[in-house]
């Protein structure tokens, strides 16, 4: 073997083995880190405006930044944060006080009672023995035990926020130095990528777009259909609007049900309750302004920017989730989208020997 081969070989080792412990070494920060190169992408073409506006003043700039961050972001989180685990708990304590006054065993005595339900258990009791079945034991019990997670996981959050400002405080460090060096070290990644610069270009701007997909536009639809989902809670005085407007948002990324897996019980709560205006007001609100913010924005935003199939997008959003956590809802689209184009550069790359080929 060549000593240039052995050189090589050891070069490609030491490598490997730096990213190996780098990640070790980092892998704790790993959170606060992307979450900081996440508000870095949503806020740095204000900061390039900013940057201008002070003569390319870059401390001053970054710290500005930072400071606006803390206050169009985390101050209003905060504020959500701490109004939704107060309603949390309202939700745990309604959720008691109906299952012990026999409140709720009523209103599913009353859905048994709906001509199409019981339309349907016609049409099965030929096949089932439907009186042996009591459903009401089973869906309290289900009931019971969402409500109990709910109360648990709001109560473990709660417990956890010393680690959250921990963790905040490692973000806000790495968001200010990606405001104040973040170009250079996009031009550096920029050379590391071992890509012609046509190719190279080309995932660059992939990457973009479903950045700019994702953040500008499934978060941003989300933020929309959770304020107008809650405002309508809110409006037809129904209670805790804070954390159905936020569960909407939350369930706006499945592309299945979305809102609706919300609003349309609610509706039918209403109903059964006999308050028949609320609910057809809350059926009108949840099909025409809450649905079709989604109907309409969505495409704008997403679909006229990317060129992942529907199905694809639908399942690496919920797999990184999966597999990432919260951060997964970028991640999975994001290695989606490097495979497609991955994909693309090597069928690229192959058309010209095709047409050389047939030419000879």
């Amino acid at each position: 073997m060549k000593r240039e081969h052995i050189f090589l070989i050891f070069i490609f080792f030491l490598t490997f083995l730096s990213i190996y412990l780098l990640y070790q070494i980092l892998s704790p920060f790993l959170s606060p880190i992307i979450w900081a190169i996440l508000i870095t992408m949503v806020f740095y073409p204000l900061f390039q405006k900013l940057q201008r506006l002070l003569r390319k003043r870059e401390i001053l700039s970054a710290m500005i930044m930072t400071l606006l961050v803390i206050i169009v972001i985390v101050l209003p989180f905060t504020l959500l944060m701490v109004s939704l685990a107060s309603e949390v708990m309202d939700v745990y304590d309604r959720v008691e006080e109906m299952i012990k006054t026999g409140q709720l065993q009523a209103y599913l005595e009353r859905i048994k009672e709906l001509p199409f339900l019981k339309w349907i258990l016609t049409r099965l009791s030929p096949y089932i023995d439907l009186s042996q079945m009591d459903p009401l034991p089973l869906l309290l019990k289900n009931i019971k035990q969402v409500s109990t997670f709910v109360f648990t996981q709001t109560t473990t959050l709660l417990k956890g926020f010393s680690t959250f400002i921990v963790g905040f405080f490692f973000t806000l460090l790495s968001l200010y130095y990606l405001f104040k060096d973040g170009s250079r070290f996009f031009k550096g990644l920029k050379e590391i990528i071992p890509l012609p610069t046509k190719e190279r270009d080309l995932l660059i701007q992939r990457f973009k777009d479903m950045i700019y997909a994702t953040i500008y536009g499934g978060i941003l639809v989300a933020v929309i259909q959770g304020l107008l989902g809650g405002l309508s809670f809110w409006a037809l005085g129904l209670p805790s609007p804070v954390f159905w407007g936020t569960a909407m948002a939350l369930l706006s990324f499945i592309p299945m049900g979305g809102t609706a897996l919300i609003w349309v019980p609610a509706a039918i709560f209403l109903l059964m309750a006999g308050v028949i205006l609320k609910g057809l007001l809350l059926i009108g609100l949840g099909v025409f302004v809450i649905s079709m913010a989604d109907n309409f924005l969505r495409p704008f935003f997403i679909s006229a920017k990317t060129k992942i199939h529907p199905l694809l997008l639908f399942f690496s959003v919920l797999g990184g989730i999966q597999a990432f956590g919260l951060i997964g809802l970028l991640a999975g689209p994001l290695i989606a989208t490097l495979f497609l184009t991955l994909i693309e550069i090597y069928i690229q790359g192959i058309k010209p020997a095709d047409k050389s080929d047939s030419k000879s």
